[in-house]
């Protein structure tokens, strides 16, 4: 029987097993992002929140970027929570994450609470938070900004909405070009995207300007935003509360 194309948003690829490898070539510097994110976190924290954890390559990163801290890893995709799973099990840290499935924007939305606890020294989320309309945007980070301690952050890497046209036609050019050096063409990595349907409430990207990432940032009650790292249309962005 042949598996079903049809994904969640934030899956991206059809395969879950083929998203580590088509992700890195369909994103520019994705390891450099992560690791970039992951820097921006304290080494001596011991509580985090990762949320869209998808593959859980940036719970892994964490994991080994803090030696002391345990994770609990959200994601609403079985699929990615299986993979995820024999990932930080093949590392030997399976014992250091707690992974729930669940819809963070429903945590957002105040549906889901126990579960998932309260006072995270960090949160962090790669990928994901873009597939929310900005008015759930604003819900999940005012519930992340509530649950972390007093001087904890929160990083989330992701596609920004881009200041002008020529920006971006110069960010899909730079994309098909990182592609290419990965030995790949944009064709080939895209044969492997799924059919992405709307799944609580994640839709289809909904992006926005770095501008209104800080902003919400800071009505959401972050005493301090920063953007430590851009790309065109990518970027990390967060702060401290």
């Amino acid at each position: 029987m042949s598996q079903s194309t049809t994904i969640y948003p934030g899956e991206v690829f059809a395969d879950t097993q083929v998203f580590d490898t088509g992700i890195r070539q369909l994103i520019p510097h994705y390891d450099l992002m992560l690791d970039t994110l992951i820097a921006c976190v304290p080494k001596n924290a011991h509580r985090l929140l990762d949320l869209g954890c998808g593959t859980g390559e940036l719970s892994l990163k964490l994991l080994k970027h803090c030696p002391e801290a345990k994770v609990v890893a959200v994601d609403y995709s079985p699929r990615m929570i299986e993979y995820a799973i024999a990932k930080l099990q093949q590392a030997q840290l399976n014992d250091r994450v707690t992974f729930i499935q669940a819809d963070f924007g429903a945590w957002g939305n105040g549906e889901i609470k126990e579960e998932i606890g309260t006072n995270f020294d960090a949160s962090v989320s790669s990928l994901a938070i873009h597939h929310l309309t900005d008015e759930m945007k604003q819900k999940l980070l005012t519930c992340i900004s509530k649950n972390l301690v007093e001087g904890g952050c929160f990083w989330n890497a992701d596609p920004i909405l881009q200041e002008s046209p020529q920006l971006q036609d110069t960010y899909l050019k730079l994309r098909e070009q990182w592609t290419i050096n990965q030995g790949k063409t944009i064709d080939d990595v895209r044969s492997n995207i799924g059919n992405s349907e709307p799944q609580g409430y994640s839709g289809q990207d909904r992006l926005a300007s770095l501008e209104t990432h800080l902003s919400m940032l800071s009505s959401a009650g972050f005493k301090t935003v920063a953007n430590p790292w851009r790309f065109f249309g990518l970027a990390i962005f967060g702060g401290w509360v």
